[in-house]
């Protein structure tokens, strides 16, 4: 851990040699120059020391003292104070005195999530619209950043790893998360005093992993989970070494139940198997959108080509669209390539020899450990080629079965640094920030629990309970993104794990003081991290202006509120229509479909009276059930007078 160590040493010279008395005082990197206090509360000052060791804290007019314990902990909590500075903080004991400087007081932020929270303005795989030009702007004084250094821990940690506070600068701020940054000058904009973010983010991971084990113990299917993980040995070589052998055995356990291999055969890439009853799809997909539904484990996928003499015995590239999460693949039978990279295209080279006259068979066989599983791209993704000009398109028309699911499997090793483990990145990056005071949280993440919306809908708010609980049981704000649109648009109405992942994420409003930014209309259906984040930061601060602030603007686009059915038609209430209910373009009102009582949604011919939409449809003659931008990516127009976007949703009778 970096931590700010402040050391005097007293030497004394006597005849016999040198003495040196230490003594120090230990700060989290939270309590450093430049750094931002929570204004109008209470502020918890904390460190270490030695054991039972007098403190005193100094800032403008107060004076506060306490006593460390035996282990050296201390926490002395300063009255709340209103915004402004720069200050000093003092930090003293009887043989040292700590000066913090430019201490500010202001609004205080957490900015947390997985890959879109943690995208920085500026990088290598940064993306951010204008992202040269925000940057050169980003001269802003008064907006103070933090950023915590990614960690895990199978314990409760209460030390982080930070390079501490920065003022923002066209420097400073690059490496920082876009969202929480347009979030913030937003704020700054508006408020007009200082604004501190701490963002703590890691990509790619799991709400779960950002979840204490007191609180997943409460949940049924994680219980378990955390259970095995208390029971790991302590030190780090140990569980090196667990971790090693349960890997070996899990390998063994999964080679053995998945139905496409029979000890070093791999059947289901061979070249003579009847795939007849397998299920057809068409990628780039994610397999929860077909029959298959939701499932872990690997999913095997063959596609048979013909090829011409004239193209045949020649060497060519295999292409195939980013895997979710790693692949294995074969060319009539023999292994050309694998890779555990996630959302990277694979080019695989094939031998000459390879490349038969006629029938060729190409598998691959997908691991997903967790979330949607599948391929994430475009079809042009997947060809075959060669160097002189050869192209075979590859996206239709493959064959999918599962090969084993993993639920299915006694033996999951849990490596020491994965940071989709349970509770390890609450931890190591939550956990040590406990008790500094801030106003709210914003959030960005529910990719990489897509598949598992219901389990979902009770994992996320316990999170944010959980959080509330630990930092003393206040209702804090918490403003979350509702996933952007993403992967191919459908054509006719499905059921699709994206969306019932933003459902379940709609359904955590009913938690007090929580609010969400919709995000459906400025996705990249070619990019999951989608480079219009200035929308995205803005939107977010539009609720934390109104509802935290009390400013008196819209902040968020139409909500589904009551449902109606008059004779062949369903009438759909909606709020936060301000002057009333439009579409963002010249069309019609499009997005809609409804159901009657046999669960088939078909499109709905839609027409916007004041604040409600009337739905109805040919094929259904007495609808039950309303969805509204039900998919992935969905085509949908409406809007308020604000012009902020109708999130999705799911109604029923």
């Amino acid at each position: 851990m970096k931590r700010y160590k402040f050391v005097i040493f007293l030497f004394t010279l006597i005849f016999s040699g040198a003495n040196c008395f230490a003594q120090e005082i230990i700060l989290s990197p939270l309590f450093g120059d430049g750094m931002v206090i929570q204004r109008d509360k209470p502020v918890s000052v904390f460190g270490e020391a030695p054991a039972n060791e007098k403190i005193t804290v100094l800032f403008r007019d107060q004076h506060k003292q306490a006593v460390s314990d035996e282990k050296g902990k201390w926490k002395i909590e300063l009255d709340s104070e209103v915004y402004g500075g720069p200050n000093n903080l003092t930090v003293k004991t009887k043989n040292e005195t700590l000066e913090i400087k430019d201490v500010y007081v202001g609004e205080v932020w957490i900015c947390s999530g997985q890959s879109n929270m943690e995208m920085p303005l500026l990088g290598n795989w940064a993306h951010v619209n204008n992202a040269e030009e925000e940057v050169a702007n980003a001269d802003l004084p008064n907006l103070h950043l933090f950023m915590v250094d990614r960690n895990t821990s199978f314990q409760p940690e209460t030390e982080i790893e930070s390079k501490g506070w920065k003022t923002c600068t066209p420097e400073s701020c690059k490496e920082f998360s876009a969202v929480a940054y347009f979030f913030g000058r937003d704020l700054l904009e508006n408020l007009n005093m200082p604004i501190g973010l701490i963002q703590s983010a890691w990509g790619g991971t799991v709400a779960e992993a950002w979840t204490s084990a007191s609180t997943l113990k409460s949940i049924a299917d994680f219980r378990e989970k955390v259970l095995q993980i208390e029971k790991n040995p302590a030190s780090k070589e140990e569980l090196q070494l667990k971790y090693k052998k349960d890997l070996a055995a899990f390998i063994q356990e999964t080679g053995e139940a998945d139905k496409g291999i029979n000890g070093k055969d791999t059947i289901f890439a061979s070249v003579d198997l009847n795939d007849a009853d397998w299920m057809p799809m068409n990628l780039p997909g994610m397999v929860e959108s077909t029959k298959i539904g939701s499932v872990d484990g690997s999913i095997w996928f063959r596609k048979t080509i013909s090829i011409s003499d004239e193209n045949a015995n020649k060497e060519m590239t295999l292409h195939i669209a980013a895997p979710d999460d790693a692949d294995e693949t074969w060319f009539n039978g023999i292994k050309v390539g694998e890779s555990t990279e996630w959302d990277v295209p694979r080019q695989y080279k094939l031998a000459s020899n390879l490349v038969k006259p006629g029938k060729n068979v190409i598998a691959i066989r997908l691991s997903d450990y967790r979330g949607a599983g599948g391929f994430m791209g475009e079809a042009s993704h997947f060809a075959l080629t060669s160097e002189d000009g050869f192209r075979m398109e590859l996206a239709k028309n493959w064959k999918c079965k599962v090969g084993y699911n993993l639920k299915d499997i006694k033996t999951i090793p849990i490596e020491i640094n994965d940071p989709n483990q349970p509770t390890v990145l609450f931890n190591a990056m939550i956990n040590p920030l406990i008790p500094y005071s801030f106003r709210g949280v914003i959030w960005y993440q529910g990719e990489s629990n897509a598949g598992r919306a219901k389990q979902y809908e009770e994992l996320f708010p316990a999170m944010i309970n959980d959080w509330r609980s630990k930092w003393g049981g206040e209702d804090f704000p918490f403003i979350f993104v509702q996933l952007a649109s993403y992967l191919k648009r459908n054509t006719e109405p499905v059921n699709d794990s994206w969306a019932e992942l933003r459902e379940a994420q709609r359904l955590t409003l009913k938690l007090p003081n929580t609010g969400m930014a919709v995000a459906v209309d400025i996705g990249d259906a070619k990019n999951i991290h989608p480079g219009n984040k200035q929308d995205v930061g803005k939107r977010l601060a539009l609720w934390a202006r109104n509802k935290v602030y009390g400013g008196n603007i819209p902040y968020c686009g139409p909500t589904y509120k009551a449902m109606l059915a008059k004779n062949s038609s369903l009438v759909v209430e909606f709020d936060h229509c301000y002057k009333g209910l439009t579409v963002s373009d010249n069309r019609e009102v499009t997005g809609f479909a409804i159901a009657g009582k046999d669960g088939v949604y078909h499109w709905a011919k839609a027409k916007i009276d004041k604040n409600t939409i009337i739905l109805n449809s040919d094929q259904v003659a007495e609808p039950v059930s309303v969805r509204y931008a039900w998919s992935s990516n969905p085509d949908c127009n409406l809007i308020n007078s604000a012009k902020l976007p109708a999130g999705p949703f799911e109604a029923k009778l």
